[in-house]
This record gives C-alpha cells, sequence and structure tokens, in this order.
C-alpha cells in the first residue's frame, strides 16, 4: 500500500537512545514504528527497563536486547517490521548470538504466536497492556524460554511510569492521556490490538507536565487514540460511565476540562493534541482552545472521506454535513486555527463520485497538510472479514494522486498566508539543511527555518518575521 503526507519531516524507525545510567550494564536497541503513541510507549518501556539494569544504545550489535515497538494500521507497516527482523536476525547469526529479539505493540498483539511459532524469528511477543511484566518476560527469555504476553486490560495507563524521554530534543514531549480506542472503524485494527478505551487520572496528567517543565521542556502534546473522548470518572472503561455514580459523574473530566486544567497549572507551556474523532469533537473544547493562549491553535482532525456514503460503510458516525459543521464552527471559534487530516482513498465501494466528493471536501476546508493513503485490507478487522476490496490497484493510486496533489497545492496556500507576518516560533533544534539554521514551529504547526543570530538557544520562543515560503515550511529571520 502506498502513502504520501504533506507536512514536515516525520522521524520513525530509528535507534532511540536517552542519557545512560553508569550502574547499568546491559543495552537496549530500541525503534518504534507508527503513531506517536507507539513513540510514547517505547519511552514507557525504556524506564521500565531502566530499573532492569538496561541503558540504551544506537548500536544493533552491541544490544543484549533488541526491541520493535510495531504498528499494524496498515500493511506497509507490518512489511516494513518483517524487513527489521530479518535484519536483527542476520547480526544475531553472524555477531552477537546472546542476543534476544523481541516485538511490542500493535503487531505484536495481532499475530501473537505467529512471530514465534512460524517466523521463528523472535524470542518474545509483547502487547500495549503488558509492559510492566517486560522484566519477568525477559528473565523468561534469558533462561532459555520464548515468552509472550498480549494479554489487553481494562485499566492499564502507565500513569505512575515516568517515561524516559528518548531521541529527545529537550523541548517538546508527548503525555499520554487515555489508551485504546471504543470506535470501531470498519478498517481499522487498533481496537483489537489496544482493547478498550480507558483515561488516566487528570491529577497524573499534570503531574507529568509540571515534571517536564520543571526538566526544561516547553511543549507537550497529549496523545490518545481519540483524545477527544478523554472521560476520567475515578477510573474503568469509559463504556461503563453510564453505571458510574452520581458523585462520579458530577465530577467527572472531559477532554474540555482536563485542556483547561493543563493550561492553567503549566501557562507558559504550550500544549497540543492528538489525535480528534469528529463526532467526539465537542464545541467546549473549541471554545477552550480558543481561550487559552498556551493551547496551540491547530487540530488533526481525521475525515477519511468526504462521502457520506463511504463514511457510513467505515462506521465513522459523522456525516459529510456533520464534519463541514464541525469545520465551520472552528473557523468561527478559532479563526486562525490550523486543521490537518487523514484520508483513506479507495475503500470498498468507493465510486468515481465519492472520489469527488473527497475532492470537493478538500477544496472546501482547505487543509494545512495532511496524510493520505490508499486503502489496504487489514485483517481481523469488519472490512476485511465482510467487505470487498474491489478498487483496482491502479485505480487507488491515481486517485491517491490526485488527493495529495490538491493538498500540496492547499498547503502552499496556507503557508503563504504567513509571508509578511511576524510570529513566535519555539526553537526546537538545527535546520536539517544547515546548522547555521533553526528551526522550529508555530502555534498553527508549521515550520520555520531561519538564521541564527548567536543570542538564542534550542527552547527559546523568538519572534520571526516571514519572508518567503514552500508548500510545507516558512522562511524567515528573527525579527
Amino acid at each position: 500500500m502506498a502513502s504520501e503526507h504533506v507536512q514536515d519531516e516525520k522521524k520513525q524507525g530509528q535507534a532511540l537512545v536517552t542519557e545512560n545510567k553508569q550502574e547499568n550494564s546491559k543495552k537496549l536497541f530500541i525503534e518504534s514504528y507508527g503513531c506517536q503513541m507507539n513513540m510514547n510507549d517505547s519511552e514507557i518501556v525504556a524506564s521500565i527497563l531502566a530499573k532492569e539494569g538496561f541503558n540504551t544504545t544506537s548500536v544493533l550489535e552491541e544490544a543484549d536486547l533488541v526491541l520493535v515497538n510495531t504498528c499494524s494500521i496498515r500493511e506497509k507497516a507490518e512489511q516494513t517490521i518483517r524487513k527489521r527482523l530479518q535484519k536483527y536476525n542476520r547480526v544475531k547469526q553472524k555477531q552477537n548470538r546472546k542476543m534476544k529479539i523481541g516485538v511490542l505493540g500493535c503487531m505484536a498483539e495481532r499475530l501473537k504466536t505467529k512471530f514465534l511459532e512460524e517466523e521463528k524469528m523472535l524470542d518474545l511477543v509483547v502487547g500495549p497492556d503488558a509492559y510492566r511484566d517486560l522484566p519477568n518476560l525477559v528473565k523468561e527469555v534469558e533462561e532459555g524460554r520464548e515468552a509472550i504476553n498480549v494479554q489487553l486490560s481494562k485499566e492499564e495507563t502507565y500513569a505512575d511510569v515516568s517515561p524516559v524521554r528518548l531521541n529527545s530534543n529537550g523541548v517538546s514531549a508527548f503525555v499520554t492521556i487515555t489508551r485504546g480506542c471504543d470506535n470501531m472503524c470498519t478498517f481499522c485494527v487498533v481496537p483489537f490490538t489496544r482493547g478498550r478505551e480507558r483515561s488516566r487520572d487528570p491529577q497524573s496528567i499534570i503531574k507529568e507536565t509540571l515534571d517536564l517543565w520543571n526538566d526544561g521542556y516547553k511543549e507537550i502534546t497529549l496523545l490518545g487514540q481519540n483524545a477527544d473522548s478523554y472521560l476520567w470518572y475515578g477510573g474503568g472503561l469509559k463504556k461503563d460511565f453510564v453505571k458510574a455514580s452520581e458523585i462520579a459523574q458530577a465530577t467527572s473530566v472531559d477532554f474540555s476540562k482536563l485542556l483547561e486544567m493543563v493550561a492553567i497549572a503549566v501557562p507558559k507551556m504550550r500544549i497540543r493534541f492528538a489525535t480528534s474523532n469528529p463526532h467526539d469533537m465537542k464545541i467546549d473544547v473549541l471554545h477552550t482552545i480558543a481561550k487559552y493562549d498556551n493551547i496551540c491553535k491547530y487540530i488533526h482532525l481525521p475525515v477519511q472521506s468526504g462521502s457520506t456514503k463511504i463514511l457510513k460503510a467505515m462506521n465513522r458516525q459523522h456525516t459529510r454535513e456533520e464534519y463541514i459543521e464541525l469545520i465551520d464552527n472552528i473557523r468561527t471559534i478559532i479563526p486562525d486555527c490550523a486543521i490537518s487530516h487523514d484520508i483513506i482513498t479507495g475503500f470498498c465501494g468507493e465510486t468515481e463520485e465519492d472520489h469527488k466528493e473527497t475532492l470537493s471536501l478538500m477544496e472546501y476546508v482547505a487543509y494545512d497538510y495532511g496524510f493520505m493513503f490508499a486503502y489496504s485490507e487489514r485483517p481481523g478487522t469488519l472490512a476485511g472479514k465482510k467487505m470487498d476490496d474491489d478498487i483496482p490497484a491502479d485505480v487507488k493510486q491515481r486517485r491517491l494522486a490526485e488527493i495529495v496533489a490538491l493538498q500540496r497545492d492547499h498547503s502552499h496556500v496556507r503557508t503563504q498566508e504567513f509571508v509578511g507576518k511576524t510570529m513566535e516560533i519555539l526553537i526546537e533544534g538545527d535546520s536539517k539543511k544547515s546548522n547555521l539554521h533553526w528551526k522550529g514551529r508555530n502555534t498553527q504547526n508549521t515550520m520555520a527555518i531561519f538564521p541564527k543570530t548567536g543570542n538564542e538557544k534550542i527552547g527559546d520562543f523568538v519572534m520571526v518575521k516571514i519572508n518567503d515560503c514552500t508548500s510545507a515550511t516558512l522562511l524567515g529571520e528573527i525579527s
């Protein structure tokens, strides 16, 4: 399956490392693929294993334990993971026979014993709710036994685990607020690989955010498969909220309240969030974003299709018209808000008319950027079981190319709107093309590149005059 995105560079699949502890003697090599949740999960894993004597390393050949945190949402991701496992095993056979290899995350849960019994490439398989069991599983492997734990949980949120920040720029960090998903989209494996939705205690979220601020971080992203459906009423699954006591219901915290609590607790910290499901985004959230300057004016709002017929087939719980109404509310309440999307083209039964409706919706919204994919059938999903993947590959690729081209045009229009303006940019590091230039993002999540003056450093907020742009990047100078 092909995929495209029009956005600034998105890194993944690299070895994740952090500062090491002198007392630790074992070495962990960990890679993370897929969503931001996977990256944050890898940080949780590194924290758990650090207490078991593991330091992270970027050198595969010297690792005692190799872990790859996997994604099952698209076929291409699984193909990538298989290739990485083959490489790990070549290194193990040639250079380091003591090396142990494991798979974490969504792909681990979905394929379970297949990796151990059929692939013969692994020593352990650990699902996303079983990371606390890693010390026991690693011990089993070190004693010569294969180990697997893919048990899903109704309570696990890792709220008490302080993640080790891997490959961190020291400026931006992820904070997970929910785990699992109750939205049974017919194309998606996440509810089956990550379980039912449960939210994290808001006080633990605020504590982690305060800790990050005290450690010098300037920006956080609140993470959830569906952040807007966050709901804390004392613990438990979201679906059981109606059974909670009247007191629990009366004192519950929804996503709008959580956003406000975090914004007030750390007023100088930039706050982002991802991802949103349109049918769960309430007007209160928009008003909260508009009210607080430290909540970034950017919403990632996956639409998947512009056709109500296809949205129904996807079980997306919203229509084209309802999505447009939400867009109109965003534009009214937060006029300077940037909006990005996910779109799947070539879903089961999609006609040319459905495709044109997606293009027309894109024209209406004029997204700042997006992530675009050709549909690939995922085993275990309702679409995989009951729907025909009936769109020819060449048609999918042609439709995808049209969507990508239109988005590239819209992205350029959006970045051009910033030219001539002066805006606050958070410096994240050196530009990838020159160490004489900084890179950083504005509140709308658009990347800016500008020359260093020598008076600023990573983590500083600076005012930058935008003089030019590409379709994805602003070019300017400190004013």
